[in-house]
């Protein structure tokens, strides 16, 4: 179950599905806030961190959906997965020249950060009924 959790998850995170020349992110160092990072790391937790959320707050933060959205969702194929993180590439490598990141970079990616938990929280729910339900 564990890493049924974990994969559904990764599969959502854009640099999980990266560009295959920089190890998802991980050879991309950078700052986050003034403190040495790298850019899968950001996308992974410094992004959602930094918004001191309990768990609590952050589901009712991506939980916004309807219950034809979720029907859609959850009859999506692996395939769009994956493939409409990698569309988030481009988003994702927007980085400043001197790759400071920060509330900018922040605000500019949160919506996508929320949206991409939420569908693979929806996700994951669905593939947990079709097992258990």
């Amino acid at each position: 179950l564990m890493m049924l959790v974990h994969l559904v998850g990764d599969i959502h995170q854009p640099l999980h599905v990266g560009t295959g020349e920089d190890i998802g992110g991980n050879a991309v160092k950078l700052k986050w806030f003034w403190q040495n990072s790298n850019l899968h790391r950001v996308w992974d937790s410094e992004m959602i961190d930094s918004k001191q959320y309990s768990y609590t707050e952050l589901a009712d933060a991506v939980n916004n959906t309807s219950k034809d959205e979720v029907k859609s969702l959850q009859s999506d194929t692996i395939d769009k997965w994956y493939k409409e993180a990698m569309a988030l590439r481009p988003q994702v490598y927007a980085l400043p020249d001197d790759m400071n990141l920060g509330y900018e970079y922040s605000y500019k990616n949160w919506d996508t950060v929320k949206s991409q938990l939420m569908k693979s929280g929806i996700r994951l729910a669905g593939i947990l009924n079709e097992i258990y339900g």
